[in-house]
């Protein structure tokens, strides 16, 4: 049975949790415990913690944004292929199955090339070639109709571009760099601390570093919502509108409803 993605992520920051609560002991049996607490110390966790929120809250709007996508590809996808239907059904010697096809076709694409098994050079010249396919239906129908199967071309090629963009651009990497240097010194510092009773200790350790070190890796999560292809990536928006588009698109093109 698969563990599900966001018990891993919990793992995984488990892991590093525990390597530091390791070395904490290791620090106490030792004696090299040579750092004190005081305000200062709280107001740098402070100011790592506003970092961090900062970084968050940048990253939440794209991911915001990012779940309403793949419902308009989809939108889209389903108006492209209801629209030729719609010629067939006006124009029964129209030829409309090989665009048909192609729009099924697209869909499959998409989902791959989200899943990174296709170049988006190879998706953007599955969708260019629609282009041919409308041409050809000029002699069928209304140049309007025509205009609104280019037009869900362009609203579908705007939204991949804007995928594409979200997917392959790191918000504020030198934000990133600063947050992941101090909460490095910080869990350093968390392990030379010296706070009595030891028992006490452990507990503000294991409650800070996993509280920075948690927002760590939720913020990069957060960055990249169509992560399907990476294995450590837990918090994805919902493919499952387009994915049920594309296996009717599919179903519509095998089954020859419209030859």
């Amino acid at each position: 049975m698969t563990m599900p993605n966001r018990y891993r992520l919990l793992l995984r920051v488990s892991a590093f949790v525990g390597f530091i609560i390791a070395a904490k002991l290791v620090a106490h049996t030792y004696g090299w415990e040579v750092i004190s607490i005081n305000p200062l110390f709280s107001g740098i966790i402070a100011a790592n913690v506003f970092l961090m929120g900062f970084l968050l809250n940048g990253v939440l709007s794209d991911f915001k944004e990012s779940e309403r996508l793949p419902g308009e590809l989809s939108a889209s996808l389903e108006n492209l292929a209801q629209e030729v239907i719609g010629i067939k059904l006006a124009k029964p010697e129209a030829e409309v199955g090989p665009c048909l096809n192609s729009i099924a076709q697209l869909g499959q694409d998409i989902v791959s090339w989200l899943h990174k098994k296709q170049r988006t050079s190879e998706l953007m010249e599955s969708l260019d070639r629609l282009t041919a396919h409308f041409a050809k239906m000029e002699q069928w129908t209304q140049a309007t109709l025509v205009a609104r199967l280019k037009q869900e071309q362009s609203n579908l090629r705007r939204s991949l571009t804007r995928i594409h963009t979200i997917r392959e651009t790191s918000f504020i990497s030198s934000g990133y760099l600063l947050s992941d240097l101090i909460t490095t010194l910080l869990c350093a510092g968390l392990v030379l601390a010296k706070i009595d009773p030891f028992h006490e200790s452990l507990f503000f350790v294991t409650v800070i570093s996993y509280l920075m070190i948690f927002l760590l890796f939720l913020i990069r999560d957060l960055d990249n919502p169509f992560g399907y292809y990476e294995q450590s990536s837990s918090e994805d928006v919902s493919l499952k509108p387009l994915m049920d588009t594309a296996n009717r698109l599919q179903h519509l093109a095998a089954t020859k409803i419209v030859p």
